[in-house]
């Protein structure tokens, strides 16, 4: 298992906290998609989608909350 320090993830994102959260959903995308279930030595989802947050390849944008009113 790869272990991923905070220094890697803030490469591409303002905190680590954000890193987390955008690698969360993307893993979630991730899990919509099928997959080959024959496979046994594939990679957990939440560490492919880390690699990738940490190799550049996601573009994300943060969306404002709207305020209730």
């Amino acid at each position: 298992m790869r272990v991923f320090t905070p220094n890697e993830v803030t490469v591409h994102a303002a905190n680590k906290y954000l890193a987390i959260l955008v690698a969360a959903k993307y893993a979630r995308v991730l899990n919509e998609f099928p997959r080959d279930r024959s496979k046994s030595g594939e990679k957990k989802l939440t560490t492919r989608s880390l690699e990738e947050l940490t190799a550049g390849n996601i573009e994300y944008r943060v969306v404002p909350r709207r305020r209730s009113e």
